[in-house]
This record gives C-alpha cells, structure tokens and sequence, in this order.
C-alpha cells in the first residue's frame, strides 16, 4: 500500500485526453484535502508556475487516486 497523501506533499497530477493537447502530468504541491467518503477524498494541488501557464489555472482538485502521484 502506498503512503497516504497529505497537505504539503510535492506531487504530481495526470490530465487525461479529456483535456486536449494538455494532456499529460502536471506538479504542484497538495494544500487541502477533503474527505468525501471513508475510503475516498479530493485533493487540491497548488499548480507549479509552469503548470498554471499551460493550464490556465492555479489549482485543481484530484479524486482520482490513479491520477496523482507523490514525487
């Protein structure tokens, strides 16, 4: 089992073809989590500067635990 993750950690999340030619991984840092279930929660991830540029956004929430990966 992978260790949990938490508020402070670097990590670095997947946009899928959803997102068009920004597919692909993104970093940032985790500064929030919200549980949704007991075994489920969003993680909201600080975007790193480059990441923001691309993405036009500064943060984004991960529910996904396939999508989001400590560094």
């Amino acid at each position: 089992m992978t260790e949990a993750i938490q508020v402070g950690d670097r990590v670095k999340v997947y946009l899928d073809s959803k997102f068009g030619d920004k597919e692909g991984w993104y970093e940032g840092v985790v500064f929030k989590v919200d549980p949704y279930s007991e075994h489920r929660s969003f993680y909201w991830v600080q975007l790193n500067p480059d990441a923001q540029l691309i993405l036009g956004t500064k943060q984004i929430s991960v529910f996904n635990l396939k999508n989001i990966q400590k560094t």
